[in-house]
């Protein structure tokens, strides 16, 4: 009796042992299966990531890409409209400037106005041309004599500085000959306007100038001009210029 108990003790631990390693197999493939899903979906799970970070780095790409390019137009935008704000403001410098211009241009012309209607109540028988009034002479004097009349009134002998305006005096003393406003009294042979400026060159008659020291005023004749005693009597031609023409010269000078 105890030894066939014994026996099926055996048995039953011998089939026990056997069962037990069959459950132990069958455990360790399904964890490997796991295990194994577990990894797929890990991969997954990183590839999908990855997708969606590459996705998103595209997009934020896009954005940079689009928002570089709305910059960039902005600062088009705005160096235009700097440009054109520095136009507009050279510009209004500009008119600024022409409206100071013309502001002194009225004043002047004003002035101008003025004087001419001053000089048109006090030169009854003068001659209006090219900006100047002249001034010819039916009585003879001295060449003091003259300049001092010119002088009280605001002119001085007539200066004869190019060949239409020595055209114009001849035709204006209908031919006759007339002091002119030019001498070598402060030093012989330096010929001088009245004015103050050094003769350059003349209307000589031929073999003129000739008197030396004795003959230092000139007078124009229709051949030419020619030195003579400043005491002698001649006609003469006064000369009054105008703003315009002082004007006129500033202008032709610049």
């Amino acid at each position: 009796m105890y030894e066939n108990t014994y026996a099926n003790i055996k048995m039953y631990l011998y089939l026990s042992s056997s069962g037990s390693d069959s459950v132990t197999v069958r455990s360790s493939r399904a964890a490997v299966v796991c295990l194994a899903l577990l990894c797929v979906l890990l991969l997954t799970a990183v590839i999908v990531l990855c997708v969606h970070i590459y996705t998103n780095n595209t997009n934020y790409t896009q954005e940079r890409d689009q928002l570089l390019t709305k910059i960039n137009n902005l600062t088009e935008e705005r160096d235009q409209i700097l440009t054109k704000y520095i136009n507009m403001t050279n510009e209004r410098d500009g008119l600024l400037i022409k409206n100071d211009k013309l502001g002194k241009q009225k004043d002047q012309f004003s002035q101008e106005r003025n004087q001419l209607q001053k000089i048109l109540n006090e030169t009854d028988g003068w001659l209006y041309s090219n900006f100047s009034f002249y001034f010819i002479s039916s009585l003879k004097k001295s060449w003091t004599e003259s300049r001092r009349y010119c002088t009280e009134r605001g002119a001085d002998l007539i200066i004869i500085n190019n060949r239409e305006k020595q055209e114009f005096a001849k035709r204006f003393s209908n031919g006759n000959e007339f002091w002119i406003g030019l001498t070598d009294s402060d030093k012989e042979g330096n010929w001088k306007w009245v004015d103050g400026s050094t003769l350059t060159s003349g209307f000589w008659r031929s073999g003129e100038p000739n008197g030396k020291s004795g003959e230092n005023c000139v007078v124009s004749f229709s051949s030419g001009w020619r030195d003579h005693p400043c005491n002698n009597a001649f006609r003469w031609i006064c000369e009054k210029k105008t703003l315009s023409n002082e004007l006129h010269i500033k202008t032709t000078d610049m």
